[in-house]
């Protein structure tokens, strides 16, 4: 018999992707989707849909009927229906309850949680780039970030009282794609960009092929001479200036002081245009820069899209914004050369290996 693998979040396109993935390797017999609403994409044979709201005792029974003994738990995000408090309960309430089913099965024998780079929050002190074993100034205060770092924190209890369960957590830069879905993706997608005064923030990011392909490896055996249970930092080689992607965009930036840019936030929130969250306003003052060592030297992968191709991919999906992205370069450089400032268009900045 092969694995039986329980998806979480399959109701969204990642988790879709995933499902689809996970059901063509090797060795998978069976996989089980499970989401409180239907799929927005059609699954393909393989998987079996099973409608279930994550935060109910429901879920110990579709863990214990099915068989499973590979769970991959995606349905921890920044988004979802029900506005914030119904996505905190998802995520904290959620995880909560779906690792006390797995805490009762005992055929259970592989745990992959997707979390965030988030948890280590973005602050004015914070380390040039965060390693996994990096603490944070402090937790998120709250938000998305606040939500992760619980949920991580229930998956190390977890961890400690089933030692016999392999426990992988993978904390994601930015996910873009063509397909690209997070807060963040909402806010480029903005005709304007606000931005804030006088800071220019490193930002990263992971194509979600290379997102699938991460959690994928996870669920599976290790390959001869390699390990995938612990945490690992997942993001693409390099990163982009906020300008830069701007520039990739065609979209022009609005310089606005701190508090201006939360006003304009709110205003973004109510008519839905985007969410632009306290904490995504400190990543676009601060930005965030993660290691990504251990997941190539541990779990033997490297990610196939650098920062500024996932980035490249998402932005040509989205088509061009008020300025021709040309035109928009070729400006920026006449600026700085009469500036004395020389080429701004720096493709990426190299990442420590």
């Amino acid at each position: 018999m092969g694995r039986t693998v329980l998806v979480t979040g399959v109701a969204r396109h990642l988790g879709a992707r995933f499902a689809a993935a996970i059901a063509r390797s090797e060795g998978v017999d069976r996989v089980v989707g499970l989401d409180v609403r239907p799929p927005g994409e059609d699954l393909p044979e393989g998987v079996e849909f099973v409608r279930v709201d994550l935060r109910r005792p429901a879920v110990a029974r579709v863990v214990a009927d099915h068989g499973v003994d590979t769970v991959v738990h995606l349905n921890v995000s920044a988004m979802g229906p029900g506005g914030r408090p119904a996505v905190k309960e998802t995520n904290v309430i959620g995880t909560m309850q779906l690792l006390g089913a797995c805490q009762k099965a005992p055929g259970v024998r592989r745990l992959v949680v997707k979390s965030t780079t988030g948890v280590y929050g973005s602050a004015p002190r914070d380390p040039a780039v965060f390693g996994e074993r990096m603490q944070p100034k402090g937790l998120p205060a709250g938000g998305f970030a606040r939500d992760a770092a619980e949920v991580e924190g229930y998956v190390r209890g977890f961890a400690r009282r089933r030692p016999d369960v392999a426990v992988t957590v993978l904390r994601f830069a930015n996910i873009v794609g063509p397909a690209g879905d997070t807060p963040l993706c909402a806010y480029f997608s903005l005709p304007v960009l606000p931005t804030v005064l006088g800071r220019d923030p490193r930002l990263q990011f992971v194509h979600e092929d290379d997102a699938v392909e991460v959690l994928r490896l996870a669920a599976l055996d290790p390959r001869p001479g390699t390990a995938n249970t612990g945490t690992f930092n997942v993001a693409g080689d390099g990163v982009l200036l906020l300008s830069q992607c701007a520039r990739r965009l065609g979209r022009p930036t609005v310089p606005l002081l701190r508090t201006a840019l939360g006003v304009v936030a709110g205003l973004a929130r109510q008519t839905r245009a985007a969410d632009i969250s306290p904490e995504l306003i400190q990543l676009l003052t601060h930005g965030r820069v993660v290691d990504t060592a251990q997941l190539r030297e541990t779990f033997g992968h490297t990610p196939r899209w650098t920062t500024a191709e996932a980035f490249a991919d998402f932005a040509a999906a989205r088509g061009s914004g008020l300025l021709p992205p040309e035109r928009l370069a070729a400006a920026t450089d006449r600026l700085a050369a009469l500036l004395g400032r020389g080429d701004t268009r720096t493709t990426e900045e190299p990442m420590p290996r």
